[in-house]
């Protein structure tokens, strides 16, 4: 990746839908070269273009970032916990938790709710610390490129 590859990738994490006809003069190049540029780094895997859902565009004000310790594998934990539709993601960690999971409802009660019936009855679970978060415009999707 150039200079070039990460100024486009910039624009796209301002706009994923900036037009190549907007693109193109933003980063110095051609809509048509912005256009081939963005197409390599897809093709070669650098970006992957998805979709990603607004949780409260979609009703969904509470959040939480939970950090589970866990007595024996917490792959198995990880795999329960993905089963459920509030869990947006898990990721195993190397410290403090085992894992982390990131945790979208309806309501604050929610929140507390889903902990208490769904997580901590899990076999293994040995501890839940929640870190919620609610109100407009709380995730920010930007990554730094370099």
């Amino acid at each position: 990746m150039d200079d070039t590859d990460r100024a486009i990738l910039r624009e796209l994490q301002t706009d994923g839908r900036i037009p190549y006809a907007e693109l193109g003069p933003k980063v110095g190049l051609s809509p048509s070269a912005a256009r081939q540029r963005l197409q390599r780094l897809i093709d070669t895997k650098v970006v992957q273009v998805v979709g990603v859902t607004d949780p409260m565009a979609r009703g969904r004000q509470a959040m939480a970032l939970l950090g589970v310790r866990v007595d024996g594998d917490p792959r198995a934990v990880a795999d329960e916990l993905a089963r459920y539709d509030e869990i947006v993601y898990t990721v195993l960690t190397a410290g403090t938790y085992d894992l982390f999971a990131e945790l979208v409802c309806r309501r604050p009660q929610d929140v507390l709710d889903f902990v208490n019936d769904a997580v901590r009855p899990i076999e293994g679970v040995a501890q839940v610390d929640s870190f919620p978060y609610f109100g407009i415009h709380t995730h920010r999707f930007l990554w730094d490129v370099d």
